[in-house]
């Protein structure tokens, strides 16, 4: 050891107890928000920063960090790093790919289900002629066997949602700007964007952050929808227009759309999605389960190797 002190790991959002832990053994950690104005006066001692969802890493707080070597996005989206900036400052930049797909994917299928098969749990017993009008009333118009699923980006998530949707017998349709080898999409058929919103009796979204998607899911898009159609996003809130959904779903109310992210975070009161009986709105979970959230906190292995001058596993910078 030279004596000097062991650099110093800046965590600005929420990551599991163990990996921080275990980081903390190697290096000094320090838990600070990312909207706390305390942070900057940290940031100028920080070797690494590991940032989730809402910490925006740009040049502005890359001047805050003159000792900056890494930057962690404990997730998978990389929107919300600069990384032309981190590259031209020498800064890495890692994240997770990965590590939430099996979470998401769960939740999409879960989605599909809640908007095609009512279900209610008895607290009580039923008088014959109750129980046969539940029966009745409960009865689904559909079932996923029957459907065809559109997939807008058939990148990692996107294929092994074609993975299970097939595998419950749907038809899957995708669209994604890249040509995707076969032996990727389970079965899942190309299409362009006019054949998909043709024919998809429901549609999940799972395109990545760039700028050009932002609005990507506007009037027109909802205008080439089927009247019905069961609408999903668990990807980027600004991917979806939301005043054009709103429109569509009023004046159709037999579609429904169930949307896991949102522009901004959390929902304000003016978003008007809000209000609408056929839009379900959930608190960006789709990724929160126990297994994904550690393999995502897991990425202070990756910290580890850059402070210690080896090449980390999964570089994007």
């Amino acid at each position: 050891m030279d004596g000097s002190p062991p650099p110093l790991a800046v965590i600005t959002e929420d990551l599991d107890a163990e990996p921080a832990l275990w980081l903390g053994q190697r290096c000094e950690v320090v838990w600070q928000a990312h909207d706390d104005p305390a942070l900057s006066e940290v940031l100028l001692r920080a070797s690494a920063l590991i940032v989730r969802t809402y910490t925006r890493v740009d040049t502005t707080m890359l001047t805050q960090a003159p000792r900056l070597k890494v930057v962690a996005r404990a997730g998978v989206g990389l929107d919300n790093i600069d990384l032309e900036a981190c590259k031209a400052r020498g800064v890495h930049v890692v994240s997770t790919p990965g590590a939430n797909t099996r979470a998401v994917v769960e939740y999409v299928i879960a989605m599909l289900l809640d908007a095609t098969r009512d279900r209610l749990f008895l607290e009580q017993p039923l008088p014959i002629d109750e129980w046969k009008k539940l029966r009745k009333d409960l009865e689904a118009p559909r079932q996923l066997a029957d459907l065809t699923l559109g997939i807008v980006g058939m990148g990692r998530i996107g294929q092994q949602v074609a993975r299970a949707a097939t595998a419950l017998d749907m038809r899957v349709v995708y669209h994604d700007l890249k040509k995707i080898p076969e032996d990727h999409c389970f079965g899942a058929e190309p299409g362009s964007r006019d054949e998909l919103l043709e024919r998809a009796d429901a549609i999940t979204v799972h395109v990545d952050g760039r700028p050009e998607n932002h609005g990507l899911i506007d009037a027109d898009w909802f205008g080439r929808m089927r009247s019905d159609v069961v609408f999903i996003n668990t990807s980027r809130g600004m991917i979806v227009d939301a005043a054009a959904g709103a429109a569509f779903l009023q004046g159709h109310t037999g579609a429904c759309a169930l949307l896991d992210v949102h522009e901004p975070e959390p929902i304000m009161a003016e978003n008007p999605l809000l209000a609408l009986p056929n839009a379900h709105l959930s608190p960006h979970i789709a990724g929160g389960t126990r297994a994904a959230k550690l393999a995502m906190s897991w990425e202070v292995r990756d910290v580890w190797r850059v402070l210690s001058g080896e090449e980390p596993e999964h570089a994007a910078v």
